[in-house]
């Protein structure tokens, strides 16, 4: 059984969030990546699965994703031109708070919150995770271990233009981002958006999951937040012979063995860490 929600922000934006099984069981919150949002292919299915397993499942999209009332299109470009990855953490945190503070339904204290974070959304909630103590574990799909993605001369361009744009391949929609949006790593890359020291500082349960032919976020990034987490708390888990979305696309055509295996050993993080 799913519900929707609204849950609005410091500055009156929504994120649109559904839920998925019982909330008084253990929660996980899925959290979707760039260009991604939490109706798009496997989210819907990965949360029935976890429901079924016995998590109260929560998915969200980013109030400045770049999607509106329409669950599966971007009608909001110029929202989505607006965001920022400290935005994200923020309302990342708000959701966990708002979670905690009976927003969804009353909960026991004793209740355990798990990240699970698709791509850029698995960085989100490696700084959240790292810094917010209601977080009892993190599990990552395909995440990329490093915020500042940009050359040199892609940022000049973004400065003088004032503004990036990124092409969706799915939909053909360029996807403006504005220079607020590097400013924003600029500025904190060395600090709140650091994620080598978020990881560093984690010291919680980490599950690292990626596919070994990922063409969007190379596996070596995999690698590199293994190399910096604390091994004794840490699984890394290479998926050989898929990519960055583990064989499944959107609108979803159906799972298959390389997203199953994925999803029963992500369970069994959680299983193990949160109940």
């Amino acid at each position: 059984m799913s519900k929707d929600y609204v849950l609005e922000t410091h500055d009156s934006e929504k994120i649109r969030i559904t839920t998925f099984g019982n909330v008084e069981n253990n929660c996980l919150i899925f959290v979707h990546g760039f260009k991604g949002f939490k109706d798009w292919g496997f989210n819907p299915y990965l949360s029935e699965f976890f429901a079924k397993s016995g998590f109260f499942v929560i998915t969200f999209n980013f109030s400045l994703n770049g999607i509106g009332d329409n669950p599966t299109e971007f009608t909001e470009l110029d929202k989505f031109a607006e965001n920022t990855y400290s935005r994200e953490v923020d309302e990342l945190n708000l959701i966990i708070n708002s979670y905690r503070n009976g927003f969804f339904g009353k909960t026991e204290p004793n209740i355990k919150i798990g990240l699970l974070g698709h791509s850029r959304g698995g960085a989100i909630s490696i700084l959240v995770g790292s810094l917010n103590h209601e977080v009892t574990a993190v599990a990552t799909w395909s995440a990329i271990a490093n915020l500042d993605r940009y050359s040199e001369r892609q940022k000049k361009d973004w400065k003088e233009k004032g503004f990036f744009e990124a092409l969706n391949t799915r939909t053909n929609q360029l996807m403006r981002m504005n220079y607020s949006f590097l400013e924003d790593i600029e500025k904190n890359k060395n600090s709140s958006l650091n994620l080598k020291s978020a990881v560093q500082n984690l010291r919680k349960p980490f599950f690292i999951a990626h596919g070994d032919q990922d063409l969007a976020v190379p596996v070596q990034e995999a690698n590199l937040l293994y190399d910096w987490a604390d091994k004794s708390l840490t699984e890394l888990f290479i998926i050989h012979n898929t990519g960055h979305t583990f064989n499944a696309q959107h609108p979803f055509n159906g799972t298959n063995d390389k997203l199953e295996k994925l999803l029963n050993e992500t369970n069994k993080f959680f299983i193990k860490h949160l109940n």
